[in-house]
């Protein structure tokens, strides 16, 4: 029941009360009005909510010439929807159930592994994300959600990690075999944590520098992949 519907009924009872007295009342109670008591979350406001807790997964494939021609290799990777920080789980030219356990067993690591201390790994329903992966997260409290069919939105994160490392690296590469793929990945992704600028964090680096922003001395340019991608920093006097 809303505010005004409340006061209404209430003066039916001949007690005359203000609206706002009706609010104040039902907030302090802790009852919100009826329209946002019956207001389901949204997935965007879910993901805000508890992002803390949220890493999101998804495949992509890229290709590299190899002794055997043009070869179509996976990558598995992850993003912290918090920091946005990514982890390249694999990379494999053909990838299993027994590939994804280990890949499990590793992101599950006591030590090292990506996702401890969070609660959720949000994917898409590509078969390689089997039970048996899904329960060796289990060990470590990380429930594996499987979203609904054809809805990339959901996963915007890691969509968007896949548009940008392709567009600003892996597509305007000759890959020649798997190293100079796995290379040019590590470097995108030091790239992408270090040195590159993100409007979802305020526009700034993922892992900033704790010495600061210092506003002297000469103006540099760091390099990688051929000066494919750059990075302008001031060097310390």
């Amino acid at each position: 029941m809303g505010y005004r519907r409340i006061q209404g009924a209430l003066a039916n009872l001949g007690h005359e009360v203000a609206r706002s007295t009706v609010a104040n009342i039902l907030k302090e109670h802790g009852l919100e009005p009826s329209p946002e008591r019956n207001r389901k979350a949204t997935w965007k406001e879910f993901l805000h909510r508890h992002r803390e807790v949220i890493v999101a997964a998804d495949f992509f494939s890229i290709e590299a010439c190899t002794r055997k021609g043009l070869t179509r290799f996976l990558v598995l990777f992850l993003i912290d929807l918090s920091t946005r920080r990514v982890e390249i789980a694999g990379l494999a030219r053909q990838a299993n159930g027994l590939w994804m356990n280990q890949v499990a067993r590793n992101l599950s690591d006591a030590e090292e592994g990506f996702l401890v201390g969070k609660r959720y790994l949000i994917h898409d329903r590509d078969p390689l994300f089997t039970a048996d992966f899904a329960e060796t997260l289990g060990t470590i409290g990380v429930q594996s959600v499987t979203l609904p069919p054809r809805s990339p939105n959901l996963n915007a994160h890691a969509e968007r990690f896949v548009k940008t490392i392709k567009e600003s690296c892996l597509e305007r590469m000759i890959l020649l075999g798997e190293g100079s793929l796995r290379r040019s990945i590590h470097e995108f992704v030091e790239h992408f944590h270090l040195e590159r600028n993100h409007q979802g964090l305020g526009n700034r680096l993922i892992i900033e520098d704790d010495a600061g922003v210092s506003d002297s001395g000469p103006i540099q340019r760091r390099q990688r992949l051929g000066g494919m991608l750059n990075y302008y920093y001031r060097q310390a006097a």
